[in-house]
């Protein structure tokens, strides 16, 4: 058996209703948003300030000070003023040329030589010298001088130092330095020659030593002889 549906449940029959109802309501929607109206916020009003008004401050009445001028002098009198007659003579002083007349001969007596004096230099490094002293059978260049100067100055150290000295003295077993200098004065001759050791003795030692170096040629700084420095260091052994 079919069921039939009632007519008056059928929806489709309203739909057009519900259409019109949904358009009606969509319209008023809008209209009520355009019609609202919007107010702009409004803030407590703390106070008002006058920019205009001045401000009045305290000015102190200053007084100008004019500065004291000290008290100067009047001028001088005016010197009198001698009027002389025309008949009044009248002495001129005459003022007597210091002008050499070239027609006149002129004569020395004598002409005196200033000495201005030799220029000195002073004692000059031995690294920088421009001429090294030259030790008594070194020959070659300069570089090869300098060469042969120290190491003749090391083998006459260790040919003339009493190695047993400092076993002697009682020095602690290691190596010992001893710095020493000289100089190499204008003539060659070894002069000014200091120590410094472990040991006093060995300072004396050691100058007695190097006092025993022999006459050198002495070195030339700008092609004049003058005095040249030389330091050199040595390694004592003590066991």
């Amino acid at each position: 058996m079919e069921i039939k549906k009632n007519p008056k449940s059928n929806l489709e029959n309203f739909s057009k209703i519900f259409m019109q109802i949904g358009l009606v309501l969509a319209l008023f929607v809008a209209y009520a948003a355009i019609e609202q109206k919007t107010y702009d916020k409004t803030y407590g009003v703390l106070g008002t300030a006058n920019m205009n008004q001045e401000m009045e401050e305290d000015i102190p009445i200053t007084e100008r000070v004019e500065p004291v001028k000290p008290n100067t002098p009047p001028p001088p009198a005016p010197e009198k003023i001698e009027i002389v007659k025309d008949e009044k003579e009248v002495e001129e002083t005459v003022i007597e040329t210091t002008e050499t007349d070239e027609n006149k001969a002129v004569k020395i007596t004598e002409i005196v030589e200033i000495d201005e004096g030799e220029e000195v230099i002073e004692d000059v490094s031995f690294m920088i010298i421009e001429d090294v002293p030259v030790f008594p059978g070194c020959k070659g260049s300069k570089v090869e001088l300098k060469d042969c100067f120290s190491q003749m100055v090391q083998k006459h150290f260790s040919r003339k130092f009493d190695a047993e000295l400092p076993n002697e003295l009682g020095l602690a077993s290691g190596r010992k330095k001893v710095y020493i200098g000289f100089k190499i004065d204008k003539n060659g001759n070894i002069v000014n020659v200091q120590a410094r050791g472990p040991h006093p003795k060995i300072e004396d030692e050691v100058i007695k030593v190097m006092k025993q170096l022999p006459k050198m040629k002495p070195g030339r700084q700008r092609g004049k002889p003058v005095g040249v420095k030389y330091s050199i260091p040595f390694t004592l052994i003590v066991e």
